[in-house]
């Protein structure tokens, strides 16, 4: 069956063109409400919908703890099934995928759901049978994708990273706040016992002051550093192309770009920092209090105008934050790693054969604080943390650290219970909007070429920068 097929039966055709709305967004309340239309391809007139917005009816509806949520799924297949796999203690009400192939395995599972290929007409024609939407897509359609579902008065979860521009992830954080909905990023090590773990022995002086950090991932595992393919293969039937492009710039189909390598692109994914700061930074951004940086500065290859580097080494500077001092953060990717400190000589004598292979405890992905008292390496997760010297875990560990942070009940259920009513869940857009940010002002370094200077709104020394804050959506499309 068609994933098209329930809006086909209740438009009496094919759904070829869809009109956004173009009014009555947070930034002015007093405009009217608005019809969006589309238009079916067998029929001689269009099916005009009207848009009442949730904040005009009182914000989201009140969900009590008993009961279940109705939840729409943008983006079925890959990390999307597993998202959905996640929140399936909910209704599923709703499945969207603009590739037939990639959503089947979701489709199987729960037949009852809506299905469709084109999340606008989705959350049109579904808008007061849904509560919650997730949002499992190449990061080109992170943003206009929860932009839509906010402005409805859904509450929203968002894979990482939260957005494809900075831009869009300031929009965000707004629209969250404004909309009062709650929300989530895809970063699920946020909601593990060892982030937690590693924030409070920071906080409780475990390794003394930290002043500087290091971040590191295998990525890219995908192809960077290429130039645009010159064919273009047909699009296969069960793909559609207009839909996966969203607000990217019109360009042929090709299986350079979908279903998997498209982080590699600019302007579809992130590239390796995309992909994995929210994983690697993300304790450290929580445990240091950090906000965003003030400045930022890349070392790379040399930049391409199609895809990210092979590899990249970025530094960030953030300023003191409090009682915290500033603090010096450097990202690795594409096989760089910090240098290893003398703390963890006895790493390598513990275990020679191991350190052979991986030249830091935590192997190809992880991260590493160097305090004045000794130093802190754990996994991608924030998982294992480890005190180094030895001798210093020992001593940390005797003094009996507190767990001041409170414990998670699971990753998708923090989401879940914030949408019943009930606290934010630690991961939220104003904890990820900041993260996400940070990671892609990385990105516009890279494409600017020289050191950025960053006053927590905008870029405020190189003019060209600020081109890569935003970008221009293809026309039809809006956030």
């Amino acid at each position: 069956h068609s994933l098209v097929q329930e809006s086909n039966s209740r438009t009496n055709g094919q759904v070829s063109q869809y009109q956004s709305r173009k009014g009555g967004s947070m930034e002015d309340n007093s405009r009217k409400i608005t019809r969006r239309q589309f238009v079916a391809s067998t029929a001689s007139t269009a099916v005009a919908l009207t848009v009442i917005r949730r904040h005009v009816l009182g914000g989201p509806r009140h969900i009590s703890p008993n009961e279940k949520l109705n939840v729409a799924c943008i983006g079925c297949g890959g990390k999307g099934e597993s998202d959905i796999g996640g929140v399936s203690s909910e209704n599923i009400v709703a499945l969207c995928d603009v590739d037939e192939g990639r959503a089947a395995g979701a489709i199987q599972r729960f037949p009852n759901a809506a299905r469709y290929n084109d999340w606008r007409v989705m959350l049109e024609k579904e808008d007061h049978n849904i509560d919650a939407v997730t949002v499992s897509t190449p990061d080109h359609t992170h943003a206009p994708a929860a932009m839509a579902a906010i402005e409805l008065g859904k509450h929203v979860y968002v894979q990482k990273p939260l957005t494809h521009s900075v831009y869009e992830a300031q929009r965000l954080i707004k629209a969250a706040r404004h909309y009062k909905v709650a929300t989530q990023m895809g970063n699920q090590g946020h909601a593990g016992e060892d982030t937690r773990k590693l924030c409070e022995w920071i906080w409780q002086g475990g390794i003394g002051t930290v002043k500087e950090v290091h971040f590191w991932t295998d990525r890219p595992i995908w192809a960077q550093g290429i130039d645009r393919p010159a064919d273009s293969p047909p699009v296969p039937a069960n793909l559609n192309w207009d839909v996966w492009l969203g607000v990217a710039p019109e360009r042929p189909y090709h299986p350079a770009y979908h279903p998997f390598s498209w982080r590699g692109w600019w302007d579809f994914g992130c590239g390796a920092i995309g992909d994995m700061a929210c994983h690697i930074m993300d304790a450290g951004f929580w445990a240091l209090q950090l906000q965003g940086p003030c400045s930022v500065e890349a070392e790379s290859p040399g930049l391409n105008s199609e895809t990210f580097p092979k590899w990249s080494v970025i530094t960030f500077e953030f300023p003191a934050r409090g009682a915290f001092p500033p603090v010096k953060a450097v990202w690795y990717d594409g096989g760089k790693l910090p240098t290893r400190p003398p703390e963890l000589d006895e790493w390598v004598r513990k275990d020679e054969e191991q350190a052979k292979k991986m030249a830091l405890p935590t192997g190809s992905n992880g991260q590493m604080y160097i305090g004045d008292k000794g130093v802190l390496v754990a996994g991608c997760y924030g998982d294992g943390p480890a005190i180094y010297p030895q001798q210093r875990m020992l001593e940390f560990l005797d003094s009996e650290p507190k767990k001041t942070l409170k414990r998670s009940p699971g990753h998708y259920k923090e989401w879940i219970d914030a949408c019943k009513g009930g606290e934010p869940a630690s991961g939220n857009f104003d904890h990820a909007g900041p993260l996400t940010i940070t990671a892609l002002l990385g990105n516009v370094a890279l494409r600017a070429g020289e050191k950025i200077r960053w006053n927590g709104k905008t870029v405020t020394n190189v003019p060209k920068a600020k081109g890569y804050l935003r970008r221009e959506y293809r026309k039809g499309w809006r956030l």
